[in-house]
């Protein structure tokens, strides 16, 4: 298990907090990591506290005055991705200028480690979050035999901090299955206000041809080979085979798999790209059913903001996701099995009411998932770390 982390107020302040976030990902970058990353700096704020951002420069944005970027290049690999290795003198001597009380590492490489690096040099409290499977990802391209010297990297840069957060009890399982210590949960909420069923719009589910007859099945995310889309694609083609013209499929997100999406996507398919603001919202609360098939997420904000929507999730039968669906916001389907996919699929297609029990299960889920709750429970874990008489 990992360490419990308890909240004893219901509102934490960050009165005398200064975090150092060090990170190669945020804003505007669009993924759930920079997402969350950003919300973590502005409700820090927001309750008194400090917070200095360093991240990779990304050529789309200018730094604010609290994010300083470094020069940074896109990963051959993996375009949108940037990654930056600043000089250790450039770090730690901003990171002495900036004086935090806790340095916080949300990526492993580049950027993150200088901030390990620099902490521990100052002596400063440090602490980091595994959001990103990179050896499963390494292992989905082909690449297993980074496994091993992969989880020794991960395992000697998360112990080289006082806590390492996890976003799901299924994460901490795992990690602490591979020689993580200290480990804790730092989940996730969804904006209520933002993510409503009250956002379906008629004039976008009219773009994609749908009646009362078809099923509208929604991704939302990185369009990227290691999320499964495969899978989702392979399915769709199965369901169009046993139920012709039953379901339209909307694609918001883009990346480098978008091409193959377009080319193996059944008819009645809208592909969007990336969306914002309401448009953003319109397009969760449009759908019927949410597809996450991925199986590399550490958690998938995705599928919290669908069932906010009042939209329910058929999701890889794998920990993260279980975890999320397990008292009754979706239903799961076996990793990597189209066919698994499609069975689901074209149950729903024949039994709508399900569909319609499931969203009420998956609106009272989100309900519960606020984001107060979640900081309370982070800022208090702060707290208690850069305070030694709390710990």
């Amino acid at each position: 298990m990992g360490t419990p982390v308890a909240t004893t107020r219901s509102t934490v302040s960050a009165e005398g907090l200064r975090l150092a976030l060090f990170t190669d990902t945020y804003a505007p970058q669009v993924n759930g990591v920079a997402r969350t990353l950003e919300r973590l700096a502005s409700v820090i704020v927001a309750r008194g506290g400090s917070v200095r951002v360093f991240t990779a420069h990304d050529p789309e944005s200018s730094a604010a005055g609290d994010v300083e970027q470094f020069p940074s290049r896109s990963f051959w690999a993996y375009p949108q991705l940037r990654l930056a290795w600043p000089r250790q003198r450039q770090v730690r001597a901003a990171l002495a200028e900036y004086a935090p009380t806790i340095v916080h590492a949300a990526t492993e490489f580049g950027v993150g480690l200088a901030g390990r690096r620099a902490a521990r040099d100052l002596g400063i409290p440090f602490v980091s979050s595994y959001h990103t499977s990179f050896v499963a990802y390494a292992e989905h391209y082909g690449l297993g035999m980074l496994a091993r010297p992969g989880w020794h990297f991960m395992r000697w840069f998360h112990n080289g901090g006082l806590r390492t957060y996890c976003p799901t009890q299924a994460i901490v399982n795992e990690v602490n299955a591979r020689g993580f210590e200290r480990t804790a949960v730092w989940s996730r909420g969804v904006d209520g206000a933002r993510f409503s069923p009250t956002y379906r719009s008629a004039s976008l589910r009219e773009r994609l041809g749908a009646t009362d007859d078809t099923l509208v099945l929604s991704y939302v995310g990185r369009l990227a080979a290691e999320k499964g889309l495969n899978v989702a694609l392979d399915a769709l083609a199965l369901v169009e085979q046993a139920r012709p013209g039953k379901v339209r499929f909307l694609v918001v997100g883009d990346g480098p798999y978008e091409q193959e999406v377009r080319a193996r996507a059944p008819r009645g398919t809208l592909l969007t790209g990336k969306l914002h603001g309401t448009a953003l919202s319109e397009a969760f609360a449009s759908g019927d059913v949410f597809l996450f098939p991925s199986t590399t997420d550490t958690f998938g904000n995705v599928m919290l903001e669908a069932m906010a929507s009042g939209v329910p999730v058929i999701g890889a039968d794998v920990g993260p996701t279980r975890e999320q669906l397990q008292t009754g916001g979706g239903w799961l389907a076996a990793p990597g099995d189209a066919a698994a996919f499609a069975r689901a699929i074209i149950a729903l297609i024949d039994d709508r009411s399900r569909v319609r029990e499931a969203a009420t299960r998956a609106l009272a889920i989100a309900a519960a998932k606020t984001w107060d709750v979640v900081w309370d429970t982070l800022l208090d874990d702060y707290l208690r770390l850069h305070r030694p008489s709390l710990r």
